[in-house]
């Protein structure tokens, strides 16, 4: 979004209820000299653009935001953070960028999100990538009756000892 979409922009989400090209028009003049077909132009894009939808009221526009400037704001982190070729590192950069107010900020939002917070490295890679699987009942059972029902299991659908290890065992 470039300068005066962002100004544009700040007026809908500040305001929120849909404007008109003149509402915006006259906020802006008192900031710098600027013409109604320049205001009325970069509404029209960011109708293309999809950040606002319009409703004809006579002859003219209303103009209100599809989204909220947090979700601009996220989609800007997002985009930017999908362009780094290490996540990892742009994230530890990023964060040292942070003041103790935005840092607070972030553990306000892993909280509400539901993140549990760890103070060491997570014992799995995997523990956050996917759910917990329910155990099967095969996997309740004694070790031995385990390495019984996987020798069956496995004599059904044997394959060749191609390393040397014994049949049953897993590789």
């Amino acid at each position: 979004m470039g300068e005066l979409e962002d100004a544009v922009m700040t007026r809908v989400w500040k305001w929120n209820r849909p404007v008109t090209v003149r509402e915006v028009l006259e906020d802006l003049q008192q900031e710098r000299s600027i013409a109604y077909t320049t205001v009325m132009t970069v509404m029209d894009n960011l109708h293309q653009k999809g950040w606002v939808r319009r409703e004809a009221e006579g002859r003219a526009y209303r103009y209100e935001a599809v989204s909220t400037r947090a979700a601009y704001a996220a989609a800007l982190m997002n985009d930017a953070w999908s362009q780094s070729d290490n996540a990892a590192a742009a994230l530890v950069a990023f964060f040292g960028m942070m003041s103790e107010e935005q840092r607070q900020a972030l553990r306000d939002a892993v909280r509400i999100v539901g993140i549990p917070e760890t103070s060491g490295p997570e014992p799995e890679a995997t523990s956050r990538s996917r759910p917990a699987e329910p155990v099967k009942s095969a996997e309740r059972a004694e070790p031995a009756e385990r390495a019984d029902r996987r020798d069956d299991a496995e004599g059904a659908n044997s394959r060749p000892d191609t390393h040397g290890e014994n049949p049953g065992s897993a590789s």
